[in-house]
C-alpha cells in the first residue's frame, strides 16, 4: 500500500478534510502523523493538549485512512530544555549544540528519558486503542545529523558505568585495550575519557567500546519506549524509521525489537553523499544509482527479520544534498516499484504537501504549497491504481545469493580505514552491483545467522568474526567468497596473535595476511588466473598452501580456494568482481541474465519486475501478453512486471 507523511499542525484545519479526502482519492491508504508534534501535546509538564491531535486522526480515519503515529522525542520543546539544558547534547569540542532544529538531546540523559516516559504514555493512553491506528514510529532517523554520539559529562559518566559492567574491573579494561601503550593505564572507571580531545591518536579499541555503548544506550531508548506503547496498544506494530547506509547503531539488534523495520529511501540526495566517482553522479544524477536503493532495501528487509516499509520515499527534489536534482519522469513511480518489488508492504512519501517555511521549504511533496499535484504526486496515483489492478502482492522468497554483513565491520573501517577512500559502503555497493548486474537476486544476511538454503555466499569485509559467524561459514553447504580483512581484528580491536584472518577462520582457511599495504588513487595490481581484472585501494601478501586460483602480477596469490571456501586478498574493482561473481555462479550452478548496466531485475515470489534507470530502451525476455506490468519494449525510466 501506498501513503504520506502528513503535518495537520502546519496547515489551518480547515484545509485538514480536503486534504484526507485528496489522500484517498489519490489513492493512499496509509499516513503517518505526530512525529515532530511535542510541543503542541505538551506545553509543560504533564499539560496537555489533544483537540488538534484528536480532529487530524479523526479527519484522516472518516476518509478510511490507516495511520502511523509517531512518538515526539525527536524534537523536544523549549520549555523541556529549559528546565533542564543538560539534555542537550555536547560536541566532539566541548561546544553545547542548542535548541532550534531537531534531534537535540543525549539519548543518556535521565531527564529526557523522564520526559520520553510521560509523553509517550501519555500518547499511547489516548490513542493506542484507536481502531485507525494501525502501527507506532519510534522517534526520527537516530543517528541523523551525527547524534549518535554526544560528548558531555553524563555520556562520560555513563560510558563509565558501560566499561565496568562489562570488564568488571580496571585491570581488564587495561589488558583488553591494551593500555600499557603509551601509558594509557587506569587505575579507577572514572578516570576513562570519551575518546575526543586527545593529542593524537585514539585507541580504536576505545573507540569501538563507545560505539557499542552508544549502540546500546539507543537500543535501552527504542525499547523504553516500545514498551510503553505495546502495554497500551496491543496489536499494532513498532518500528523505526532509520536512514540508508548508516552505521552509527546496529540495525540488526534494534530490528529484533521491532515488528518490522522502515528506512527512509532518498534515492537522489545519497547519490552526492557516496564515494561514487564524477562520471557516476553525472550519470545517474537525475535516477540514483541502479544498486543504492536496491542495496537498502534489501539490507533493511533483513532488518526486519522479512518484513520493512519505506516510511519516507523521495517525491521530487529533496534540500538536503550538495545538488538537489529534478527526478526524470517516471522514476517516482520507478522507485516505488524497485521497493514494493524488494518486498515493501508499503511505500510512505515524504511528504503530503510542500512546506513553504523553515528548514525543509525545498523539500518537494505529492502536492505543491499552492496544493497543485506535483509530478511525483501524479505518480504515485499511477503507481496506486497499479496496485489496485494487480492485487496483492506474494511474499519475498529467499535469493540464491546471500551477502553477509555485521555492523562492527563498518565500525572497524571507520576507526582505521588504513587507507583513505577505504569505503565500506562503497566497498558493499560494488560487490552486490556485480551480482545485480547478471540478473542474480541478493539477500543481506546477518553475521552468524544460518546460511541454509543459499547456492552462494558473498563476505565483503568482516574483520571481526564470532564464533557464532564461524560456525556459519563452516556449515555452509555453497561456495563461500571472503573478501580482503576477514578476520583481522580481534573483539577488542588488536591483530590475532596467529595473525589476519584469524584462528577461527584459519581453521577453513589455512592462510596469514604477512603484510597490507592502502593504494593510492593511480597504483593498481592486475591480477590474472580463473578470474582476470585489477586490484585498487587494498592489497595483502599472503602465506598459504591452499590451491591458487589468481595472482597478482607479481606472482603473489590473489585468490585462494580450500574446498568451497575462497579468500580474496584485494579490493576488486568492477571488472575483476564481474569475473568473481561469474565463478562463483557457476560452481553454484546459477544461469547469469547479462544485463545493461541501466537495468535490473528484482522477483518477488512468482512475479519479475524490470526497472529501466536508463534513457535506453531494453526487450524484456518474454512475450507481450505475458506482461503484467509494463510493454515488452521497456522504456526509458520505466517498469515491468511479468510471472515467472
Amino acid at each position: 500500500m501506498l501513503g504520506a507523511c502528513y503535518y495537520p499542525e502546519h496547515w489551518p484545519e480547515d484545509v485538514w478534510a480536503t486534504d484526507a479526502r485528496r489522500m484517498r482519492e489519490a489513492g493512499l491508504k496509509v499516513i503517518r502523523i505526530a512525529e515532530f508534534g511535542w510541543a503542541r501535546m505538551e506545553t509543560a509538564p504533564g499539560i496537555f493538549h489533544w483537540d488538534w491531535l484528536d480532529k487530524a486522526i479523526e479527519t484522516l480515519a472518516a476518509e478510511g485512512l490507516e495511520i502511523v503515529l509517531g512518538t515526539p522525542t525527536a524534537a523536544p520543546p523549549r520549555w523541556l530544555i529549559d528546565l533542564h539544558p543538560e539534555i542537550l547534547p555536547v560536541d566532539r569540542d566541548g561546544n553545547v549544540r542548542k535548541f532550534g532544529s531537531r534531534r537535540h538531546y543525549t539519548v543518556v540523559s535521565p531527564k529526557l528519558h523522564e520526559a520520553t516516559r510521560r509523553i509517550v504514555t501519555a500518547m499511547a493512553e489516548r490513542y493506542g486503542a484507536h481502531p485507525s491506528v494501525i502501527g507506532w514510529q519510534v522517534d526520527n532517523e537516530f543517528g541523523c545529523d551525527d547524534t549518535v554520539f554526544a560528548w558531555g559529562d553524563v555520556d562520560r559518566a555513563h560510558f563509565q558505568s558501560w566499561l565496568k559492567a562489562k570488564y568488571g574491573t580496571p585491570e581488564e579494561l587495561n589488558r583488553a585495550w591494551g593500555n600499557e601503550f603509551w601509558s594509557m593505564q587506569v587505575t579507577r572507571f572514572e578516570e576513562v575519557e570519551l575518546p575526543a580531545g586527545q593529542v593524537c591518536a585514539i585507541n580504536r579499541a576505545t573507540q569501538i567500546d563507545y560505539m557499542r555503548c552508544r549502540s546500546d544506550a539507543f537500543m535501552d531508548y527504542f525499547k523504553l519506549q516500545a514498551d510503553i506503547i505495546r502495554a497500551h496498544s496491543p496489536g499494532r506494530f513498532v518500528t523505526h524509521n532509520a536512514m540508508g547506509y548508516s552505521h552509527t547503531f546496529d540495525h540488526f539488534e534494534m530490528g529484533r525489537m521491532m515488528d518490522l523495520a522502515s528506512w527512509d529511501s532518498y534515492p537522489l540526495g545519497r547519490m552526492e553523499s557516496l564515494l561514487v566517482s564524477e562520471e557516476e553522479r553525472i550519470r545517474w544524477a537525475r535516477t540514483g544509482h541502479p544498486d543504492i536503493s536496491g542495496l537498502q532495501h534489501d539490507h533493511y528487509r533483513a532488518v526486519g527479520q522479512g518484513r520493512f516499509w519505506i516510511m519516507e520515499q523521495q517525491p521530487g527534489p529533496v534540500n538536503w544534498a550538495k545538488w538537489n536534482a529534478i527526478p526524470e519522469a517516471g522514476m517516482i513511480r520507478l522507485w516505488t516499484w524497485e521497493a514494493l518489488a524488494h518486498g515493501a508492504e508499503a511505500v510512505v512519501y515524504f511528504r503530503w504537501r510542500q512546506c513553504p517555511f523553515a528548514q525543509e521549504q525545498m523539500h518537494s511533496g505529492l502536492l505543491r504549497p499552492d496544493s497543485e499535484m506535483s509530478p511525483g504526486g501524479r505518480e504515485a496515483a499511477i503507481v496506486a491504481g497499479e496496485l489496485d489492478a494487480l492485487g496483492s502482492l506474494p511474499e519475498t522468497t529467499k535469493a540464491p545469493v546471500a551477502l553477509v554483513f555485521d555492523y562492527s565491520a563498518a565500525w572497524v573501517l571507520q576507526f582505521e580505514p588504513q587507507g583513505h577512500d577505504y569505503d565500506i559502503r562503497m566497498l558493499l555497493i560494488r560487490w552486490y552491483e556485480a551480482f545485480r548486474k547478471l540478473g542474480v537476486d541478493v539477500d543481506i544476511v546477518p553475521a552468524g545467522q544460518s546460511l541454509d538454503g543459499y547456492k552462494a555466499v558473498i563476505v565483503p569485509v568482516l574483520p571481526i568474526v564470532s564464533e557464532a559467524a564461524h560456525a556459519a561459514f563452516a556449515t555452509a553447504a555453497a561456495p563461500v567468497l571472503f573478501g580482503p580483512r576477514a578476520g583481522s581484528k580481534t573483539g577488542n580491536f588488536a591483530i590475532p596473535d596467529s595473525l589476519p584472518p584469524g584462528p577461527l577462520l584459519q581453521g577453513l582457511m589455512p592462510l596469514k595476511v604477512a603484510e597490507v599495504e592502502s593504494m593510492r588513487p593511480g597504483l593498481e595490481e592486475k591480477v590474472t588466473g580463473v578470474v582476470q581484472g585489477t586490484v585498487r585501494r587494498w592489497r595483502e601478501n599472503i602465506e598459504t598452501d591452499m590451491q591458487v586460483l589468481a595472482r597478482f602480477s607479481t606472482g603473489a596469490p590473489a585468490l585462494v580456494a580450500n574446498g568451497s571456501h575462497h579468500y580474496l586478498a584485494g579490493w576488486p574493482e568492477p571488472d575483476l568482481l564481474e569475473d568473481l561473481a561469474r565463478m562463483l555462479l557457476a560452481k553454484a550452478g546459477i544461469s547469469p541474465l547479462d544485463l545493461p548496466e541501466h537495468v535490473r531485475l528484482r522477483r518477488r515470489g512468482n512475479l519479475v519486475f524490470a526497472f529501466n534507470y536508463g534513457p535506453q530502451s531494453w526487450t524484456v525476455p518474454v512475450s507481450e501478453d505475458a506482461l503484467l506490468l509494463g510493454t515488452r519494449e521497456l522504456a526509458a525510466y520505466d517498469v515491468a512486471c511479468w510471472r515467472e
